[in-house]
């Protein structure tokens, strides 16, 4: 417990005297590795931190409501630190009665107000155990939930201004849980243990063993990209890790039937259940360099892929949807499908003729394609509106890379974006009130891999824009339409930097 010095003690010691009482308060008041532990917020029980220093364990115990919205309540032993950073445990809950949304936590925390931006690896009563953060003060909570429950061991890490999970049962078995975002946090900053019992009437407390805190990462020349695909909910911005993958992985699709993904990987497509488990291979005959611009007809009955095996050039097939001898649609190459028209009759997709990339269309069953684009530069990502009105695509005829929107038979051509972002990809929600697209900076020439990136969704109704997540990621994020069919989250894949 801290100790506080009350103006009367003050009254009357010499300078000198002064300075022995605060430094024995501190003293006391470390804990650990720890310089302080605190109460954070409203909470209805004091907290505490044990440490055991034979077993090199802390007991921490804390009250409050919640870690969430733009508030938290808990109980915090931290101590400051700047750069790259890293702090690694093994996680305990001693007693099993205890609320399932208690939460013991891995904390980088700017501040100690309730209100602080932070980041953390929440450790719930049930054993879900995701990644939280706030980006700012006073902004509302978000969360990237692992695939894997009540892991032995959690490591939380900062890079730059990315921030990762690692989980595993040991040191030497920690691996990437997918699902990284990037945040700033200004130096110093504090990083620690915390424990919030979401009940603001209870003490919860967790034990923390094995605790290593690591100052001044070192930056590794070996580094390899992993892969995560993901989904998130548009309305609380939560994500949730589906599949990580060491192997490059692309281009969601989210099929009809809200029960599949599919994605491409090494020329090939898999699928795979939303509730997670492991890829199935989809059969597409001859052909095996599938690239990420493939997607599904709106009944759900056959799979249109973009493949480059034949002489090289990017053409776009047909199959059923379960695997089979794909059908071959444009015969010029290179085109790349983006967009099935609602009726399901016609294809629309970014093809170059003559060198100059412009948006297309032809019927599913093959035959003459219609040009719909003939402005100098790309046009590109062409997708359907869900009541098959209209076609919306980005081009960078006026500088940059922006949205526009036309008639389906080219006609009316308009821009929709505006601002300092080059923007990608914009697929609409099958129930017509948004559209979700990807974001570069605006120096960003093309699309291209291992960038940072913003997934922005933008309401039709009045035009506002918001960002739904930051991350690292580009060309394979969010290429072809991944919507889920009740238009409430969406697929997409995130990338992340591993230290080999």
């Amino acid at each position: 417990m801290q100790k506080r010095v009350s103006s009367a003690l003050f009254f009357g010691l010499t300078w000198l005297q002064v300075c022995f009482v605060l430094a024995e308060e501190q003293t006391e008041s470390a804990v650990g590795i720890f310089d302080q532990a605190a109460d954070i917020g409203d909470v209805g029980k004091t907290g505490k931190v044990l440490f055991d220093s034979d077993k090199s364990t802390y007991s921490v115990s804390g009250g409050g409501a919640n870690m969430w919205f733009a508030t938290d309540a808990l109980h915090f032993a931290s101590t400051k630190t700047s750069g790259d950073v890293s702090i690694a445990a093994d996680i305990h809950w001693p007693t099993k009665d205890g609320d399932p949304h208690r939460k013991a936590c891995l904390i980088f925390r700017q501040s100690l107000s309730p209100d602080s931006a932070y980041a953390d690896v929440a450790l719930h009563g049930d054993g879900l155990c995701s990644i939280q953060y706030r980006e700012f003060d006073g902004d509302t909570t978000h969360e990237v939930q692992s695939n894997i429950s009540s892991p032995g061991r959690v490591r939380l890490e900062k890079r730059g201004d990315y921030v990762a999970m690692f989980i595993g049962e040991s040191d030497d078995s920690m691996r990437p849980s997918g699902g990284s975002f990037r945040i700033q946090f200004k130096e110093p900053f504090h990083v620690g243990l915390g424990v919030c019992a979401h009940n603001n009437e209870r003490i919860e407390t967790a034990v923390f063993s094995n605790v290593k805190l690591k100052k001044g990462l070192e930056k590794s020349a070996n580094t390899k990209v992993e892969c995560t695909l993901e989904t998130i909910s548009i309305a609380s911005t939560d994500r949730r890790v589906l599949y990580h993958s060491k192997e490059h992985i692309e281009a969601p699709n989210w099929l009809p039937n809200g029960q599949t993904i599919l994605y491409n990987s090494a020329g090939r497509i898999f699928s795979i259940p939303i509730k997670g488990g492991s890829p199935t291979q989809i059969a597409t005959g001859t052909l095996n360099r599938s690239n990420n611009d493939h997607g599904v007809s709106p009944d759900g009955k056959t799979l249109v892929i973009s493949d480059q095996t034949q002489s090289g050039g990017s053409r776009i097939y047909t199959l059923p949807i379960e695997g089979g001898t794909p059908q071959l649609i444009t015969k010029l190459a290179p085109s790349y499908w983006h967009g099935w028209s609602p009726d399901g009759k016609t294809l629309a997709y970014c093809a170059s003729r003559s060198g100059e990339f412009d948006i297309y269309t032809i019927p599913v069953t093959g035959g003459e394609e219609t040009r719909l684009t003939r402005s100098t530069g790309l046009d590109d990502g062409p997708d359907y509106s869900p009541d098959g009105k209209y076609i919306y695509f980005n081009s960078d005829r006026s500088g940059k890379m922006h949205i526009w929107k036309m008639n389906i038979d080219g006609t009316e051509q308009t821009q929709i974006t505006t601002d300092e972002f080059n923007n990608w990809f914009p697929h609409p929600s099958p129930d017509g009130r948004w559209i979700v697209f990807l974001s570069f900076a605006g120096d960003v020439q093309g699309h291209p891999a291992n960038k940072d990136v913003s997934l922005r969704l933008m309401s039709l109704a009045d035009g506002k824009i918001k960002t739904l997540a930051k991350l690292f990621g580009g060309q394979g994020t969010l290429n072809v339409p991944s919507w889920s069919p009740d238009s409430r989250s969406f697929a997409f894949v995130s990338y992340q930097q591993v230290s080999q």
